[in-house]
Order: C-alpha cells, then sequence, then structure tokens
C-alpha cells in the first residue's frame, strides 16, 4: 500500500484506525505475493535465475528514471503543491483549495478546509485559534534541484512520536490552546524518531551482500564469482543509496519527507512523481525490486539451513535436510516461508526491521571475527584466495557491527547476543563433531602455549599451591576401571579445579597392546565422565609395571602443567599374591615420588569411599598429625570440606605427646596456629609413654634439634621467628628438649608443640640437607657395624613371641619413620618399631574408628630394598581396625600459608 495506496482493500475515514487498516492491506498483499515467490522458488532455482533477468532490468529502468526526474527539475520542477497553515503541514484528503475563503463573483464563500478548523462555514462561525492567527501558505512539494532546499533537510529533525511535522523556516504564530490539536487535519509523527532506530530501519536494504555466499553452491567458479559479485554489489549498492539520499534531500522538501504516509500529498508516490517519464516505472521497479530480494532470500536461506541440517549442527534441524530428488531443499523451504509470513503478520515494518537488523550483524560480525582470527592464528588452511586483505578490515567490520547492533537497540541486541549464545551452546552440547576445526579452538591452543610458558617462567607460590594429581589407576582383565571411587574421591578433593591426569599401566609392547591401550582410555575417559572428574586421560604399554609407573611419575604433564601429588590404592591382597610383584611395585612407587619430590596419597579400602551422590550426614575427618611434612595434611580435610559429599563432616586433629608434657600448653599453641590458618576444626592432644612415641619422631626430631641450635646460634629475635610463622618445613611441632649433644645413639624427650621459630628458605635447605646427609652416613655407618640375621615378615604373633624373649622394650627406639637398614635384620629394633606401631593403632582406633576419613602420615620405605617386606607389614598394622584411611607424604615443601 506504499506502492499503490489506491490499492487498498480496508479502507477508513477515521484517523484512529487508518494505521491498523494500513497494516491490514499490508498482511493480505504481502501473504498472497510469498505465496507465489514461495511457489517460484519450489519449482526450481533456474526458474529463479531467469526471473533475476527480468526484475534486475525492471530496477535499473527505474533507478535511471529517479536520476532522469532529478535532472529534469533542473529544467522543469514537477507541480507537486502542499498546503501549510502556518508551518504545519496539512492533511489535503478533504480539501482542495489550499485557501480559507474564495471570492467568487466579488462573493467570499469558505472553502473545505474552513470547514476542518470552525465550528460551520460561515464567515462568522469560530475558528481554533491557530487557524485563526496564520495564513495558509501552498509551497511547492518537490522544488527542484536548485531550489537550495538541501540547506533545511541537511540537519536532523528528529521528535517523538505525534509531534507536529512543521517547515521551520515558515513564519508561524503559535496558539495558547494545542490541546484539540490532535484532532485537526495536521500531519504527525506515527513514532518516534532517532537517528539509531532510522539506522536499525534502513539497514536491511543493504543486506544482500552475502546472496552469492549462500548460493554458493550452484556457483560454476564460485572462488572467482563470490569476490568480485560481492565487491561490485556493495559499491553499487553504496553509491546508488548515498546518491539518492542526497538527491532527494536536495529535490524535495523536508515536511514531504517526513510524511510518512504521503498524507500531505493525497497518498501519491512522492519518488514517482519525481521520477521521469512516469510514475508507473516506479511502481513496477520497486514491486519487482521486492519480489526480487525475496526470491533471493527464498532462495539463499533454505540452502543454508538445508546445509545445517546436513551436518547435523543443531539435531533437531536434521528433518529440514531432505528434499527432492534434484536436491531442492523442500523442508527448509517450507520453515523458510513459514517464518516470513510471521513477519508480514506483525506488517509493521518499523517493529520488523530492527530485529532482522540484529540478525544481519550477528552475521555479518561473525564472519569479521572469523576472518580476523583465521587470519592472527596464521592458521595454515588458510589461505583466501583475494589478495587484498589485512586482519584489520576484519576486525574494523566486527567493531563497526557490534556498535551498530548497540546503536540501533541496545535491547534488541542483547536479546540477538542472548539468542546467539544459546543456539552456540546447545550445538556444543549436542552438536555433532565435525571434521572442520573452529577458530575458538585454534585461540584456545594459542592461550593455553602462552599459559605453559608463562607457568615455566616461575615456580608456583605456596598461597597458589594446589594438588595437581596424577591419578595411577588399574584397569581389570576387560580393560575396565577397578577402582571407580578413586575417581569419586579425585572429583571431591578437586572440585574441578587444577591438574588432573587419570593414567593406567598395561604390560607388553605397544605394537602388540595398541589397541588396547586405545580400548582403556576410551574406558577411563567414560570413567571419569561418570564420576565426573575433570582431567586428561592416558594409558601407555611398558614392558613392566615398575617402569610404566616411573616413567608416568616423571613425564606426566606438561611444562608448568605438572603434578606435584600422586593419588593411588593400597594393594590390599599383597600377602595373597601369587608374586611379590604387587607391594614391591607399590614402594618402588614411594620411592619414586620422594625422589621425584611429590606428595603421595594412598587410599586404603577405596571401594569403601562415599560416591559422588552419596551425602555425609555426619562425622568426623581425622587428622592424626604425628610429623609436619609440609602442611599437606592440614590442607586435604579442609578441600575435602568444600564438596558437598563431606561438607557437614567436622575436622579433628590429633597431635601426641609424651605423659610429663604440657598438653594444655600444646593445645592452645596448636588452636592458635589453626586458627592463623584460618582452619576450623577440633583439636586433641594424645598422651603415650615417651617410648611410644620417640621411635616415631626420631629422624625429624634429629633434624629440628639441629635447627634450633642453629636458630640459637643466628640469635633471631622474637619478633622475626613470629614474622615466619608460615615457612614451617621441617621443623618441630613442639617445645623440643634441645641438649648440647646433637647425635647420639639414643634421641633426647621431646615435647611435641606448635612451632614458633623459623629461618629463611634458602639456609633452612641447606641446614636439612647437611642434617640428612650427616645422619645418612651415621645410619650406614650403624648398619655396617651390625651383623646379618634371620629375615622374617612381621606379624602380631611374631611381635609378641619376640617381646617375650626380649624384655629390653623399656629402653630407647629409634625413629621408625627412617627406614634404616636394619629393617631387613631380625633385630630388637624390629621389635621396638612393630610395638610403636601397634601402640599408635591401638590410639588411631580408639579416637577414631567410627569417624568418615582419618589421614596418616606415611613413613618414608627403607633405604635397604631387602626390609622392603617389613615396611609393607607395619603399614598393614598402622592401619588395621580402620575402614578409610588416606596415607599423605608430603611434597618436602610447605603446602599451606597464614596469608591470604
Amino acid at each position: 500500500t506504499y506502492i499503490v495506496p489506491t490499492a487498498a482493500i480496508f479502507v477508513t475515514d477515521d484517523k484512529d484506525k487508518q494505521a491498523a487498516a494500513l497494516l491490514n492491506n499490508m498482511r493480505v498483499y504481502g501473504t498472497c505475493c510469498l505465496t507465489l515467490m514461495a511457489l517460484v522458488v519450489f519449482v526450481g532455482v533456474k526458474y529463479v535465475n531467469k526471473l533475476a533477468l527480468v526484475f534486475l532490468a525492471c530496477v535499473v529502468l527505474s533507478i535511471m528514471a529517479i536520476y532522469a526526474g532529478v535532472i529534469r527539475t533542473v529544467i522543469e520542477p514537477p507541480d507537486f503543491p502542499i498546503c501549510l497553515l502556518g508551518n504545519r503541514s496539512l492533511e489535503n484528503h478533504n480539501f482542495d483549495k489550499c485557501m480559507k475563503t474564495e471570492v467568487v463573483k466579488n462573493v467570499t464563500y469558505t472553502t473545505k478546509l474552513w470547514s476542518q478548523f470552525c465550528t460551520s462555514e460561515y464567515l462568522n462561525a469560530s475558528c481554533d485559534e491557530y487557524f485563526t492567527l496564520n495564513n495558509v501558505t501552498e509551497i511547492q512539494g518537490i522544488p527542484g534541484l536548485l531550489s537550495g532546499v538541501i540547506k533545511d533537510n541537511l540537519w536532523g529533525d528528529y521528535g517523538p512520536a505525534d509531534m507536529l511535522i512543521e517547515k521551520k523556516s515558515q513564519p508561524s504564530i503559535a496558539a495558547k490552546d494545542n490541546s484539540e490539536d490532535y484532532q485537526k487535519p495536521y500531519v504527525f509523527n506515527d513514532i518516534a524518531t532517532y537517528f539509531t532506530l532510522l539506522v536499525g530501519i534502513y539497514f536491511p536494504s543493504v543486506t544482500g551482500i552475502m546472496a552469492g555466499s549462500n548460493r554458493s553452491g550452484d556457483l560454476r567458479d564460485a572462488q572467482r564469482s563470490i569476490p568480485i559479485g560481492t565487491i561490485l554489489a556493495i559499491v553499487t549498492t553504496s553509491f546508488i543509496y548515498i546518491s539518492c539520499v542526497v538527491l532527494f534531500g536536495a529535490c524535495i522538501e523536508g515536511v514531504v519527507l517526513r510524511d510518512k504516509f504521503g498524507d500531505s500529498v493525497k497518498k501519491t508516490l512522492v519518488i514517482g512523481t519525481l521520477a521521469w517519464p512516469s510514475p508507473w516505472v516506479i511502481v513496477i521497479g520497486s514491486f519487482f525490486s521486492c519480489c526480487g530480494a525475496g526470491l533471493q532470500s527464498l532462495t539463499g536461506a533454505p540452502r543454508l539451513l538445508q546445509a545445517i541440517a546436513h551436518d547435523g549442527i543443531v539435531p533437531f534441524l536434521q528433518v529440514f535436510g531432505h528434499g527432492k530428488a534434484n536436491g531442492e531443499p523442500t523442508w527448509a523451504l517450507l520453515l523458510t516461508a513459514g517464518i516470513c509470513e510471521i513477519g508480514i503478520l506483525i506488517a509493521s515494518l518499523d517493529a520488523v526491521a530492527p530485529i532482522l537488523s540484529m540478525f544481519f550483524l550477528m552475521c555479518y560480525l561473525f564472519v569479521n571475527l572469523a576472518c580476523a582470527v583465521q587470519t592472527l592464528l596464521r592458521t595454515p588452511n588458510w589461505r583466501p584466495r583475494f589478495k587484498f586483505y589485512h586482519w584489520t578490515l576484519s576486525f574494523l567490520g566486527m567493531s563497526l557491527c557490534l556498535s551498530l547492533m548497540f546503536i540501533s537497540s541496545w535491547y534488541y541486541a542483547l536479546v540477538a547476543m542472548v539468542i546467539a549464545g544459546c543456539i552456540y551452546k546447545y550445538i556444543e552440547y549436542r552438536g555433532a563433531e565435525k571434521a572442520w576445526g573452529d577458530g575458538i579452538r585454534g585461540l584456545s591452543l594459542n592461550a593455553a602455549r602462552y599459559a605453559l610458558i608463562r607457568l615455566e617462567e616461575a615456580p608456583p607460590h605456596t598461597k597458589n599451591w594446589r594438588p595437581q594429581l596424577l591419578v595411577l589407576c588399574k584397569l581389570d582383565s576387560n580393560l575396565a576401571v577397578k577402582h571407580p571411587r578413586l575417581l569419586s574421591f579425585t572429583t571431591q578433593l578437586k572440585a574441578g579445579k587444577g591438574l588432573t591426569i587419570v593414567c593406567s599401566v598395561l604390560e607388553g609392547t605397544y605394537m602388540a597392546r595398541g589397541g588396547d591401550a586405545r580400548t582403556g582410555q576410551q574406558n577411563l575417559k567414560a570413567a571419569m565422565s561418570v564420576e565426573r572428574t575433570k582431567g586428561f586421560s592416558h594409558v601407555v604399554v611398558s614392558s613392566n609395571l615398575r617402569d610404566g609407573f616411573s616413567l608416568l611419575i616423571q613425564a606426566a604433564g606438561l611444562g608448568g602443567m605438572k603434578h606435584n601429588a600422586v593419588l593411588m590404592a593400597w594393594p590390599a591382597g599383597w600377602k595373597q599374591a601369587p608374586q611379590s610383584y604387587p607391594w614391591k611395585n607399590f614402594i618402588e612407587t614411594v620411592r619414586e615420588t620422594t625422589s621425584a619430590h611429590q606428595a603421595l596419597l594412598v587410599a586404603k579400602n577405596i571401594d569403601h569411599f562415599p560416591g559422588n551422590q552419596e551425602r555425609l550426614k555426619e562425622g568426623t575427618i581425622d587428622v592424626w598429625w604425628i610429623v609436619h611434612d609440609g602442611g599437606l595434611l592440614m590442607l586435604l580435610p579442609f578441600l575435602l570440606r568444600q564438596h558437598k559429599v563431606w561438607r557437614k563432616c567436622k575436622m579433628r586433629i590429633f597431635t601426641v605427646a609424651h605423659m610429663d608434657d604440657n598438653s594444655i600448653q600444646m593445645k592452645k599453641d596448636l588452636q592458635m596456629f589453626l586458627y592463623h590458618l584460618r582452619l576450623d576444626a577440633e583439636v586433641e592432644v594424645v598422651e603415650m609413654h615417651e617410648s611410644d612415641i620417640s621411635a616415631f619422631t626420631y629422624e625429624k626430631t634429629l633434624v629440628m634439634e639441629q635447627r634450633s641450635q642453629m636458630l640459637k646460634q643466628m640469635q633471631l629475635s622474637r619478633t622475626e621467628r613470629e614474622r615466619e610463622i608460615q615457612s614451617i618445613t621441617d621443623e618441630s611441632r613442639g617445645s623440643i628438649k634441645r641438649k648440647r649433644s646433637l647425635v647420639t645413639d639414643t634421641p633426647s624427650p621431646s615435647t611435641l608443640q606448635v612451632p614458633r621459630t623459623c629461618i629463611p628458605q634458602d639456609e633452612a635447605q641447606l641446614i636439612h640437607d647437611r642434617n640428612t646427609a650427616s645422619h645418612s652416613a651415621m645410619n650406614d655407618k650403624d648398619a655396617a657395624a651390625t651383623p646379618d640375621r634371620v629375615h622374617m615378615t612381621w606379624t602380631k604373633d611374631k611381635l609378641v613371641n619376640e617381646r617375650i624373649k626380649n624384655r629390653e622394650g623399656h629402653m630407647g627406639v629409634k625413629d621408625i619413620f627412617n627406614m634404616k637398614p636394619e629393617w631387613e635384620n631380625l633385630n630388637q629394633s624390629n621389635v621396638r618399631r612393630m610395638h610403636t606401631a601397634v601402640k599408635l593403632n591401638e590410639a588411631v582406633v580408639k579416637k577414631s574408628q567410627n569417624s568418615q576419613l582419618v589421614l596418616l602420615n606415611m613413613p618414608g620405605p627403607p633405604k635397604n630394598k631387602q626390609g622392603d617386606e617389613n615396611y609393607m607389614e607395619f603399614l598393614e598394622v598402622l592401619m588395621e581396625g580402620l575402614d578409610r584411611v588416606l596415607l599423605v607424604r608430603g611434597g618436602g615443601r610447605e603446602v599451606i600459608t597464614i596469608y591470604s
């Protein structure tokens, strides 16, 4: 109805209903045109191509007619009058003469315009105040190219809805009462006008540049045709649009240009009046231009939708991948036509155009972004044939699209971005994996490379330390995960943060078991997905398990993203194993982690640990803090309680003291230490006989006493000591009773309290190295002097028999955590060690038998491998009677600090 107003089906004289009547006309004619165009496209794209030439010829003729009409206005402007009352534009539907009165044979008569503003047709009638104060003026709506009207039209004249359209340069006298203006035949703005809104309305007229790309499958040489055709289309349309805007502003009055429905010119087509030789050229050209654009959309969009459906990117769209035998997208065409019909039923171009602009701009934004990203990443397969290209052009285009989205309508822009994000996440979650890559993956690879390089520049600070786990899983004969609860515990400990590498080892050669390795890795991934373990999986094939575990401990990870802790299950059936390989591999793994300065976590009865779906309603996580080993024992319960499985469990910390120690002061000191660490835990001091604990802490006590002596020599002030409280590495957990003799056959009795002193990290490490070296030399010397005895595996029964034979149990014992070469010999030292293990186990069982989880310090393996079986027996006795146990061995560095 814009093109041919006289063809309107719905007509009304009520001003309030005219807009609705116009939209109804658009719905009827739009539906008819859409049906015809859909039928043409359904017949075949070749008919669209044939019709496109006809449509193009008509559009070119109409454009030439406009330019010819503009030139003609220089010689003879068309007679196209409009009527102004003061400076206000008037609707001329109900009058034919632009005057208040006319004189016929010396008699003054009122005109039809008079009756629009006055109560009657007589001269003495009461008239509108503004009508009385202002004169009526008739001006030309198309004054011509040389009229200078472009000066008035050069600047914007925006306003709110229902604002009067006025010619600012025309004189006018304002009336006092304007309340009745809306009932008068003035021309008003139907909507609020501002620059950004008009940009959004205008933008869809320049969105045909992707037509060639959408039909690339139908082009003979797409690589040659698309660049040339697209550039020529952009240049041609840009010139036509810009020149038309300038020429219209130079030839047509502003009040006519702002008259959206042509009320001031009796709904006559203004551009048709301007064109030469006939307005019908513009009518036909406009109609065919609309049909041509519609046919291009109905041709390109279904093919694009069909391609998406064939690729399986969006699963629920797969039904639209079907079509006729010749490949025509029948179902996709029906969906496209249905979407178009929705727009027709909305009818208001002012409401539809901004929505279309948003999605076109989103499309162009992502096209530019893809080009820029591919260029910046220097992707080898990104080889554009068009040579005159630089990534800054794509980046500029992307920025302009994004800016234009928010300039046009910020709320539509946000809605479009949310819809695009939802589609992307849906495709990512449900979409099919395809062989072609994407720029996001390239960005991720570059970002990962950059991050790994930065991580390797400096070691992590204690504040940033978190367990980066290497999980050693065992596969059964069917290559399935034997202990899936190990993965559950990993998830609970990590909560999706940090690095997790789940590995397994197969015995054999890779040539023979390469397929098994791939199957096992797939099973690992499946188990990790079920247990919601976020990380990486890897299965290696080695000639034996020992070498495979060693390889993983040494080489797993990449750059700065390497593991700092190893998690494995306790070999439950090591006693019943027909061969000694299981427990020997276990001990060698312990030695490997110690040599690599990595923490070790060993879970006993891992199959009894709670799953991710379980919720522990109550209970405790008990930490038996025998030796300070970097603070890992403190940190692990805190991390576990962050997960919903362990969240309601309370944390308890047990420390061990002598009978004659000040247990109350020790408890206060430990509570203050936990307060500084911001850990919420109950503290309990367990008193044991001196012989029961001195064996457990011999090596650590020796090192701590030597360090304490060094601190005295350095004469550190009390302030400096408290400032260094967070750098505790291997010092005493209590106020140690120092003696002048540092190396004796029997260690001095000591009380365990929270340490208050420390030394700088470099000096502390130096002292630790020297002390360890001297201590090892002393042990070797003692071992050499000890005669060989009968080798035995220690059990409780053997312990009882040995205690009957040897009544010297009251003598001082050595550190059972320092497995010296005497482990392989049947001597009094083994008796005392086993005695200490039994006593310590009795204390742990008494206090923590009903706890949800028990964390214990894990002693190191013996230096002499002949004592490995005794070491396994000692660990077994230490954990006897406990259901869920986690043995923890630190990696030799502080992992917790009092500073945020």
